[in-house]
């Protein structure tokens, strides 16, 4: 298997964006990615597009098509995928995009995901986002997101004496991380008074404790390893790509304050990138909920279990701390676009690895992680980047 690299990103904004539809919001980030990539259309041999659910958000399938067409792509006739796996559609679009080119089958190709979700009303929308688990036996008894995200909540509280205030810890970091993102839907800093006096929407899971659906696309160029260079003096290489699943549904989990899938992914990935937890220094992770990022970097190796809520509170996942988690903003405060929010992790780790991530760089930073779950985990995707190839 050959080895791979980024060599081009790109990002729109997130937030909800009316001005501009779901091919507009794919096209700019494609578009972007290219430039930075310094390409042309005719060297990418093909597509891989992450989306949740355009079908029922814009009414639109066949998004893998639409994308190269309006990308001015269609005339070269490139492979074109769509890649669905509920929130994680963009890990996975990213995880076949790097096995398309590490197994020497293409040498270019853009992994990008995409979503458009205010054109339906906010009732719509969180019908449609608890697809995502299991609609014969959570969704249609009332088990929502943020519902089943509190039972998560609660077990870990009974469990291991994590408090609503440490939850909110994890709020506070990552809106003040966002301020300094520009593509961020919520730019602004919250105090941990203000997350406990938000309203509860399935406690114990306030308000702020909450990620927002939003509009917004993201994509990477990737390339053989061994071409990286002649594209760009920065590339950033792919260590590892990772995939996992479990049950879909939290009734059959063995410990619903574990993923397992993404234990199992990220152990497969830190064998194959042949490094330890200890060693990586900034982390994208999936923050759909509070409770989420605190289960999360346990579950990735960062912490022990148990002790995420204590790390959050004693700052080891602050800029400057143990691991820097989520200085994008994470879904919380950057905004979650569904299809593209593993996309856009990827891109806040290249940037951070690159040097460029502005007032929010992470010093010292030589290894990071994306880490994008699908609903409650029951998809799982870690990739590991580096600017040295090994």
């Amino acid at each position: 298997m050959r080895k791979v690299a980024v060599i081009g990103v790109g990002c729109t904004k997130f937030g909800e964006i009316w001005e501009k539809s779901l091919r507009d919001l794919a096209v700019e980030a494609g578009v972007k990615a290219i430039e930075d990539a310094g390409i042309s259309g005719e060297e990418i041999d093909a597509l891989f597009g992450g989306n949740m659910s355009a079908g029922r958000f814009v009414e639109q399938e066949h998004v893998g098509a639409l994308i190269a067409d309006y990308s001015g792509l269609a005339s070269l006739h490139i492979p074109a995928v769509r890649v669905e796996a509920a929130d994680a559609s963009g890990g996975v679009a990213l995880h076949n995009a790097v096995l398309a080119v590490a197994s020497g089958f293409y040498d270019v190709v853009v992994a990008a995901g995409v979503e458009k979700v205010t054109d339906v009303d906010a009732e719509r929308a969180e019908e449609l986002l608890a697809s995502s688990v299991d609609r014969e036996w959570e969704a249609i008894y009332g088990g929502t997101l943020p519902a089943l995200f509190a039972q998560i909540a609660r077990a870990h509280m009974r469990a291991y004496g994590t408090t609503e205030e440490q939850l909110a810890n994890v709020a506070v970091k990552n809106h003040r991380n966002a301020v300094h993102n520009e593509i961020a839907q919520y730019r602004r800093e919250i105090s941990v008074d203000a997350v406990l006096k938000s309203p509860y929407v399935a406690e114990p899971l306030k308000v702020l404790d909450c990620s927002t659906p939003a509009d917004g696309a993201a994509a990477l160029v990737l390339c053989d390893a061994e071409k990286a260079r002649s594209y760009t003096d920065s590339p950033i290489y792919i260590l590892a790509s990772s995939l996992a699943s479990d049950s879909l549904s939290l009734h059959d989990r063995r410990d619903i304050t574990t993923m397992d899938a993404t234990v199992e992914a990220a152990r497969k990935a830190f064998k194959a990138a042949r490094i330890e937890p200890s060693q990586v220094k900034v982390a994208e992770v999936h923050d759909i909920y509070t409770i989420s990022e605190i289960v999360s970097i346990e579950d990735l190796g960062f912490f022990k279990k148990g002790e995420g809520g204590k790390a959050t509170e004693e700052g080891e996942t602050e800029i400057g701390g143990k691991v820097a988690v989520n200085p994008s903003g994470g879904l919380k405060a950057c905004g979650h676009p569904p299809g593209a929010t593993g996309i856009r992790q990827a891109v806040e780790i290249v940037l951070q690895l690159r040097g460029e991530a502005g007032k929010r760089q992470v010093p010292n930073a030589e290894i990071g992680i994306s880490h994008n779950i699908g609903g409650t985990g029951g998809t799982a995707v870690v990739h590991i980047f580096s600017p040295s190839p090994s």
